[in-house]
């Protein structure tokens, strides 16, 4: 299952957004380092199911009407404050926790509500662009100060007749998440010595810079859009490119009332119905999340994780089954399971992420959509329904 990490400083909201995105009961406060053990939940990236093709939908539980809700892993960890790679806060174990993600999502307070140290200020005092880069540059120095710490074995290793600086530098990097194909990737774009004791520390800073951008890219999460001063976001889109606009507490109102029965709501959507009934408070406060969601088509909770999996990680879904004539399991369940796998991915590749065995004894595969067998090397698309053959299955 996918990974993804909230990043930011304290306060800025990610165990909210964690909250909302998961409906976990998690410790939601306004003061710094409220997340001291790292909070570990289930969330979805939404996506169009391919029941929409067929006469009726699938019934899946992930399925709502057509829209289906594929599960990610989501992770919440202590905040940073400048200076953690040094230890500062709870900077090292925040660090550590981010080895396995696969994207960071970094939880920025777009009010300017809150300082560089997470403590609340009035809103507008502290500018949130300040918050954009800074964990970019934690996480970069946390990693040059690995590669660092570690140099000197592999500037004495690279003395002996067989050495590889790809090899030497995948058994350095391989227990913080960093794979093969990434050191291979970094190391062609990099202008290096030949020999590791001539590197200097920009090499070393340079090549933590590629393995960081590779291995964690960010998505900038403008979180408390809805009270943020006139041109906060834009200065933030600014500094950071692409800033998507975000309420978590009016996301969590929106998933607590659906789950009341008060409102109907589906994480992404753009609009919600009021169904039962609500105080004068809370009805004043779902108005204050509509502006937003009018303006910005969503709380952008669902938007942040969907940008991060499908246009960050370049990931599609794609739909195994066993029948190809009517999308369905063993049991005759219709489209029971969606499976996230990078752009450019095959049949293969797919059978692998089924199981291991199922790809080991891959034979070949048929599009469900056209009833037709595919080849080997073909590129599987968003939404594709596939039948593996094996001689596992």
């Amino acid at each position: 299952m996918l990974s993804l990490a909230l990043a930011g400083k304290p306060n800025a909201g990610k165990s909210t957004f964690f909250a909302a995105a998961t409906m976990a009961d998690v410790d939601v406060a306004n003061y710094p380092f409220t997340t001291i053990d790292p909070n570990r939940g289930v969330s979805h990236v939404r996506t169009d199911c391919p029941c929409l093709a067929r006469e009726e939908r699938c019934g899946d539980e992930h399925c709502h009407d057509g829209t289906r809700y594929v599960p990610v892993e989501l992770l919440d960890v202590a905040g940073l404050v400048p200076g953690a790679h040094e230890g500062r806060g709870l900077g090292n174990q925040f660090l550590d926790e981010l080895t396995n993600a696969d994207v960071i999502l970094n939880v920025v307070d777009s009010s300017g509500g809150t300082n560089a140290e997470g403590e609340p200020v009035e809103v507008g005092e502290h500018d949130p662009v300040e918050d954009v880069d800074f964990i970019t540059e934690e996480i970069e120095q946390w990693l040059a100060g690995i590669v660092e710490r570690n140099w000197e074995t592999i500037a004495r290793g690279s003395r002996a007749p067989n050495f590889s600086i790809d090899e030497a530098l995948r058994e350095m990097l391989s227990g913080i998440g960093v794979g093969e194909a990434a050191i291979t990737a970094t190391l062609r774009v990099l202008d290096y010595p030949t020999d590791p004791r001539e590197w200097t520390d920009d090499h070393r800073f340079a090549l933590a810079r590629e393995i960081r951008e590779r291995t964690k890219p960010l998505v900038v999460v403008a979180n408390k859009a809805d009270v943020a001063p006139e041109g906060a976001l834009d200065a933030l889109r600014d500094a950071a490119g692409e800033a998507i606009p975000t309420t978590a507490e009016g996301e969590l109102a929106l998933r607590r009332g659906a789950e009341a029965g008060a409102i109907e709501y589906d994480p992404g959507d753009a609009d919600f119905s009021v169904t039962g009934d609500l105080t004068d408070g809370q009805r004043a406060g779902l108005d204050q999340v509509r502006d937003l969601m009018a303006e910005n088509g969503g709380t952008g909770v669902q938007r942040a994780l969907d940008t991060a999996v499908y246009d960050l990680l370049e990931y599609i879904t794609v739909y195994p089954v066993q029948n190809e004539t009517k999308w369905t399991d063993g049991q005759d369940n219709v489209l029971p399971d969606a499976f996230l796998v990078p752009q450019g991915s095959t049949p293969r590749d797919l059978a692998y992420a089924v199981h291991s065995d199922i790809g080991e004894g891959y034979l070949h595969a048929v599009d469900a959509r056209s009833n037709r067998r595919v080849g080997e090397d073909h590129e599987l698309s968003e939404g594709d329904v596939v039948k593996i053959v094996s001689t596992a299955t």
